[in-house]
């Protein structure tokens, strides 16, 4: 089976449909989270997704548009963009995002997907080794997928050392997943901040037991013209052309 993962769309449809174009055959989809938030496009990526056999766990902004997180905790870009994007949704968009789960049951036997942590799955950011190092003691499969952080990483558990370490993805290079224990993040679909505008995703092959990242560069004018017709933040505009 192969499965396409994404993460982080954050309302940019042109992103997400120039990653669907391109990625090939897949028989299903995993989301880590944050479909909608900071772009022009909420309902209709909420409504591409939907024509997929999808799996989907909540994103903190997936929580901030139905006032399920205080706004006050985001930047007052993030916060206007939440405000914005809950204005735009429609009765059944909203409450399918209220439906998404914080964790799902393991998937394909050894997977756990999270947005942000297995330890705090809508809000922390697994950023170093230090945190990762923490995080594999609160999931039980031997490999976790998460999102949130919008950078593409894999963080390998070496137990032994009673520590982690962390490495890039490489782009186009199939990991075989084999018996050791790893945290990957795939990178966002939407928003990259990596410093490569580029739409990050991958594709997990459940036979082969191999997980390849990959990128695509995607008409970023087009969306920023969209978020300047909504009249969106020029900062969130900004950041796309620069991938941060």
């Amino acid at each position: 089976m192969r499965i396409l993962i994404l993460s982080d769309i954050h309302g940019n449809l042109v992103a997400l449909e120039t990653v669907l174009q391109v990625a090939g055959r897949f028989d299903r989809v995993w989301c880590l989270g944050d479909v909608v938030g900071y772009g022009p496009e909420p309902n209709a990526c909420i409504e591409k997704l939907q024509a997929f056999d999808l799996v989907c766990v909540a994103g903190n902004h997936d929580w901030a548009v139905l006032d399920k997180l205080d706004l006050e905790e985001f930047n007052p870009d993030a916060r206007r963009a939440a405000v914005w994007t809950r204005d735009q949704l429609t009765p059944a968009n909203r409450e399918w995002l209220r439906a998404l789960p914080e964790r799902v049951p393991p998937q394909a036997e050894r997977f756990t997907l999270v947005h942000g942590s297995p330890r705090y799955p809508i809000w922390e950011y697994v950023l170093t080794p230090a945190v990762a190092r923490i995080n594999f003691d609160y999931f039980d499969t031997p490999l976790c997928l998460t999102g949130h952080t919008h950078v593409p990483v894999i963080f390998r558990h070496l137990p032994r050392e009673h520590r982690a370490v962390a490495e890039p993805l490489p782009e186009g290079a199939p990991i075989s997943l084999n018996a050791e224990r790893l945290i990957i993040n795939p990178g966002s679909v939407g928003q990259p901040r990596d410093g490569d505008p580029r739409a990050a995703y991958a594709m997990l092959d459940t036979d082969a037991q191999t997980f390849t990242h990959y990128r695509v560069g995607y008409a970023v004018a087009a969306t920023q013209a969209k978020m300047e017709q909504a009249a969106l933040p020029p900062p969130l505009i900004t950041r796309l052309s620069y991938g941060w």
